[in-house]
Parts: C-alpha cells; sequence; structure tokens
C-alpha cells in the first residue's frame, strides 16, 4: 500500500497576521483555491518521481492512480479535496479522526479558554459537496460538538488512524488523506514510534504531499516528506 499524506491549501487562518482574528471552521483564501487546483492537476497528470529513479516504470509514473481519498470534516479540507477528486474521477470520503489538533474550537479571550463549536452539518456538507462519502458520525447537529482538544489526545487519535492504515497494509492501494498540519506530524510520530515532543515537528506547506508504502512484512519506507514540486515559488505558503 502507498499513503499519501497532503496537506490542505491555504485557509484565511493561514494568512491571518493576528491569530487572535482566527474562524473557528476557515475556508480557503483565494491562493488557496488556486492551490488546490494545482494540486489536482498535478496529483491527475503529473509525473510522480519516485524516490530513485527507475528507467523500467517511466509509463507508470503518470498521474499517481488513488484507490482512495479521503479528508477531514474541516471545511478547508473539505474544500481542496473537491478539485482533487473531479481531477481523478473520485468522491471523497470524510474521515472524521484525521481532523486537525484542537478540533472546531473558539478562545473568545474572555477568561473561560477555547470554546468547543459543532463543525459543519451533514446538510451544510452535502449541500455544498452533494457527491462527498460521509459517516453517521456527520449529524444534523454538526460532528464535533466537544470542547478543546489537546495534544496528548490528539496523538492517541493519530495512533488509532496510523492502526487502522497499518491494517491494509498487504493490499495495493493508493490511498490520499487530506488533512492538516498539526495532525500530520502527530500521524508520522504515530508511524515512527516516536514520543509526542513538541520540540521536533514535521512541517508541511499547503498541499504538500508526503508518501509512506508499506510492506506486506510491516516495515514501512519513508519516501519523502513535504513534496512541493507542483508549486512555484510564489504560491508556495
Amino acid at each position: 500500500m502507498r499513503l499519501y499524506i497532503i496537506r490542505h491549501a491555504q485557509s484565511t487562518n493561514n494568512a491571518l497576521v493576528d491569530e487572535w482574528d482566527r474562524d473557528c471552521d476557515p475556508a480557503l483564501t483565494e491562493l488557496g483555491q488556486h492551490q488546490a487546483g494545482i494540486l489536482a492537476r498535478h496529483l491527475a497528470d503529473g509525473a510522480e518521481l519516485e524516490p530513485l529513479p527507475n528507467p523500467a516504470n517511466e509509463k507508470a509514473r503518470h498521474g499517481y492512480r488513488f484507490t482512495h481519498l479521503y479528508c477531514s470534516p474541516m471545511w478547508r479540507a473539505l474544500q481542496t479535496a473537491h478539485p482533487v477528486g473531479e481531477a481523478l474521477g473520485l468522491a471523497p470520503e470524510v474521515w472524521t479522526e484525521i481532523h486537525e489538533q484542537g478540533g472546531i474550537y473558539l478562545d473568545h479571550r474572555d477568561g473561560r479558554g477555547p470554546i468547543g463549536y459543532p463543525g459543519k452539518t451533514r446538510q451544510q456538507m452535502q449541500a455544498a459537496f452533494p457527491h462527498y462519502l460521509l459517516p453517521e458520525t456527520i449529524t444534523a447537529h454538526g460532528w464535533w460538538n466537544l470542547g478543546y482538544e489537546d495534544w496528548p489526545t490528539c496523538q492517541g487519535r493519530a495512533i488509532r488512524v496510523a492502526e487502522a492504515l497499518r491494517k491494509r497494509a498487504a493490499g495495493d492501494e493508493r490511498i490520499a488523506l487530506v488533512s492538516h498540519g498539526g495532525f500530520m506530524d502527530a500521524l508520522l510520530k504515530a508511524f515512527f514510534h516516536q514520543l509526542p515532543d513538541r520540540r521536533l515537528f514535521y512541517y508541511h506547506y499547503n498541499t504538500s504531499i508526503s508518501r509512506i508504502d508499506f510492506r506486506g512484512d510491516g516495515r514501512l519506507d519513508f519516501c519523502y516528506l513535504n513534496r512541493l514540486s507542483h508549486l512555484p515559488p510564489e504560491l508556495v505558503s
């Protein structure tokens, strides 16, 4: 199995000067929409450069040929997955477990600390993305409906996602996850059995791609991290 972990395109929160102005579930910026479109065309038609050159596989490198496309239920990930799914002819599958650390929350600076919000409802998602596959956990009341998720809880969630993916290792699937920078860091540490130490962070630019190959004997090949060759320098964020 090949796993491609992709960070969402630039959101309005990513572009903020003052983090206190953040939205609890931000949309993509105009730049982010442009990034997502370029990402989609690259995944559909671009050449995926292998970690080691292999002339025998030149023809096989055209397009990424995903078999499954999963995305977080956060709006910026849903929006990023839309052009990707259209370009590859895949219906994005919403996987709530790959959301960003913290969940849907805001700190109103009134002494209460971070306050949780429900997230987009099933009806809102279906209206914007009618072909997406939604789990039953996304309801008319949203999908989060919890408080602020701390980092240890996020790391535990990442371990669960890593184990679920490991169970599919023996197959020939090519799985893409459209997720978030903080969760992607936690997921990589879960795969590598590393402590959730914030002094080490696996950074990803918007729409960057990391790839892990799963071998049938349980071994992992970490092929590349934070690859961004599809974006011109002026669109990197």
